[in-house]
C-alpha cells in the first residue's frame, strides 16, 4: 500500500517522527506539493496525507486508486468532502490535540499587550534605561489582569480552558455559546445572552468559536461599536470571524485599544490593512504549533489511519456510507 504526505514540513519540520506512518506501507514524505503537481505525486497512492495541499473535486476524481484522505489539522476545508464522499473516500480530520497550547497563545497576546514585554526589552538594550533619568520606565501604560473581565465567544474546549487560565489570574470571565454547558463551578463567571452584552462587559474579547456563514464577520463595524475604547481584542481561532477593515479602522481611531491576532482573512496574508495600525499584534498562525501538541496531532494522525485499516474509521468528516 502506497501512502503519500503531501505537505509534511508543517506538522513536521523534523524534530518528529514518521514512523508511524512507516508500519502501514510504503511511505513517501513530501515538505510541500505545488498544485500542479498533486495528482502526479499522488495518482498512485491509496492513502493520501494532506495538511493544507488543496484536494478539489478535480483532483480527487483524478485519483483512482485513492482510498482515505487525512487532514492533519482540524479544519478540512482544504478538501472537496463531498466529492470525497461521492467516491466513497473517508476523509477524516484531528478534532483536539491543541487545546492547552491555543490557549497558552491567547494569554502570549494578553500579556504582550498589557505589559509590552518586547518593546521594554527592546528599548533596554538600545540604552534606554542605562540612559535613563530615573530609577525605571515604562515606554507604554501597564495593565494588571486582576478584576478585569474577558469574555469569550465560543465556550468550547479552548475557551474553556482560556477561562480556567484568565480565572487563575483572578479574572472575571463572561461567555456566549449557543450550548450553555454547567459552568457551575465556577467563580466569577456567567453567560451574556447575547454577543453584544459579552462585548458591552468586557475588557479582553477572546474569539473561540468556529468558522460558519453567520459568525464570518462577527466582529465588524456595528460589533466594534458595543466594545469598551479600552478593550482588547484577541483571536486565536480563524481569521474571517473579523472584517479586517472593520478592525483596522477601529484600532488606527481608538475606538478600542489592542489587539491581538494568531489568524487573518486570507493567509499567507500578502497584504492587509491590518499591517498599519495601532497597537496589533500579529503572529503567522502559530497558536497550534508547540511541539508537543504537534507531536498529539501526529499520533491520532496514525491512530486515524489504523482506525480506518481495521474497518472501523474515526474522526470522518464525511460520512462516507458502506
Amino acid at each position: 500500500m502506497k501512502i503519500v504526505i503531501l505537505d509534511g514540513f508543517t506538522l513536521n519540520p523534523g524534530d518528529l517522527s514518521w514512523e508511524g506512518f512507516k508500519q502501514f506501507g510504503e511511505l513517501k514524505i513530501y515538505e510541500r506539493t505545488p498544485e500542479d503537481q498533486i495528482i502526479s505525486r499522488a495518482e498512485n497512492a491509496e492513502i493520501i496525507i494532506t495538511n493544507k495541499t488543496p484536494l478539489t473535486e478535480e483532483t480527487i476524481n483524478s485519483l483512482p486508486a485513492m482510498r482515505y484522505i487525512g487532514v492533519l489539522a482540524t479544519g478540512y476545508n482544504v478538501v472537496d468532502i463531498e466529492a470525497a464522499k461521492k467516491k466513497g473516500v473517508p476523509v477524516t480530520n484531528i478534532p483536539t490535540y491543541g487545546t492547552a497550547s491555543v490557549a497558552q497563545m491567547v494569554f502570549a497576546l494578553i500579556l504582550e499587550l498589557c505589559q509590552h514585554v518586547a518593546s521594554h526589552s527592546d528599548a533596554v538594550m538600545k540604552g534606554d534605561w542605562t540612559n535613563s533619568k530615573d530609577f525605571c520606565f515604562w515606554n507604554h501604560p501597564l495593565i494588571e489582569l486582576k478584576d478585569k473581565t474577558i469574555g469569550i465567544i465560543g465556550f468550547g474546549r479552548i475557551g474553556q480552558q482560556t477561562a480556567s487560565i484568565a480565572q487563575a489570574f483572578g479574572m472575571n470571565v463572561i461567555a456566549y455559546d449557543k450550548y450553555q454547558s454547567d459552568q457551575s463551578s465556577r467563580v466569577g463567571f456567567k453567560w451574556a445572552s447575547s454577543i453584544e452584552e459579552l462585548l458591552k462587559e468586557s475588557d479582553i474579547v477572546s474569539l473561540h468559536c468556529p468558522l460558519f456563514p453567520d459568525t464570518e464577520g462577527i466582529i465588524n463595524k456595528e460589533s466594534i461599536s458595543h466594545m469598551k475604547r479600552t478593550a482588547f481584542l484577541i483571536n486565536t481561532s480563524r481569521g474571517p470571524l473579523i472584517n479586517d477593515n472593520d478592525l483596522a479602522y477601529a484600532l488606527n481611531n481608538d475606538l478600542i485599544a489592542g489587539a491581538g491576532l494568531d489568524v487573518l482573512s486570507k493567509e499567507p496574508p500578502g497584504d492587509n490593512p491590518l499591517f498599519n495600525t495601532k497597537n496589533c499584534l500579529i503572529t503567522p498562525h502559530i497558536a497550534w504549533a508547540t511541539k508537543e501538541a504537534r507531536s498529539r496531532l501526529m499520533d491520532t494522525a496514525v491512530s486515524n489511519l489504523k482506525a480506518f485499516l481495521s474497518g472501523s474509521p474515526v474522526n470522518v468528516v464525511n460520512k462516507v456510507q458502506e
